[in-house]
């Protein structure tokens, strides 16, 4: 979604459906993500099936999801979710950063991964990156999941024979940058850096972004 000015008038808030079994806890996360209006919490859930439900009638821009809850966990129902071709963009948020969770969302196809305690400006930021396509992890969670994702940063410039252009679009992936902002910043269509995109999966050997992003990170591009 674009959230920049269209007609003179400010881009629609990124619309959001939080999952999280403990009210208190999404009363102020709804009040963090709503603090600045970029943000609006159109629906919530207190498990992963009403989250599922709540998902297919609002139609969010990005669903966040707790790990724990009642019923199907958050990343059973994401399991689902993310299945889905229509899926919107999906984070796991929540307070437990251990690693299993971490590889496990990533393989089940989610965008990001934030922790609870986040900075509010950080998460709202998350948030509105998602919308616009792109993929985000808490700093903390890629420092500890590096070692375990990634081997050592090859000796060639570019790991893989990349193109110089596939090189370029990989450095935006491993940066966080949405399709729109590596399109604009190479003056490519966002429909080309979707195939680009496509491509580098292949090439690494990853099942979404943000695996590609970690396998990146540290290399020379």
């Amino acid at each position: 979604m674009n959230r920049g000015e269209h007609g003179g008038r400010a881009a629609a808030a990124a619309r959001v459906v939080l999952a999280d079994d403990e009210p208190l806890m999404r009363a102020g996360l709804r009040t963090v993500l709503e603090s600045d209006g970029t943000v609006r919490v159109v629906g919530e859930a207190g498990d992963g099936e009403a989250m599922l439900a709540a998902v297919e009638r609002l139609r969010p821009d990005v669903v966040l999801v707790d790990v724990q809850m009642p019923g199907p966990g958050g990343l059973a129902a994401l399991r689902v979710l993310c299945a889905r071709p229509d899926a919107p963009p999906a984070a796991v948020l929540t307070t437990f950063d251990l690693d299993d969770y971490v590889s496990e969302a990533l393989r089940i196809g989610v965008q990001g991964f934030l922790l609870k305690d986040a900075e509010p400006t950080a998460l709202v930021r998350a948030v509105l990156d998602l919308a616009a396509g792109g993929a985000v992890l808490d700093p903390r969670i890629v420092a500890r999941l590096l070692p375990r994702l990634a081997e050592p940063a090859p000796a060639t410039p570019r790991p893989l024979d990349l193109t110089l252009r596939e090189g370029q679009v990989l450095r935006g992936l491993a940066e966080g940058e949405s399709n729109a902002a590596i399109a604009l910043r190479l003056g490519l269509a966002e429909a080309t850096v979707k195939k680009y995109v496509s491509a580098l999966l292949v090439k690494l050997g990853a099942d979404n972004r943000v695996q590609a992003a970690l396998l990146a990170r540290g290399w020379e591009l």
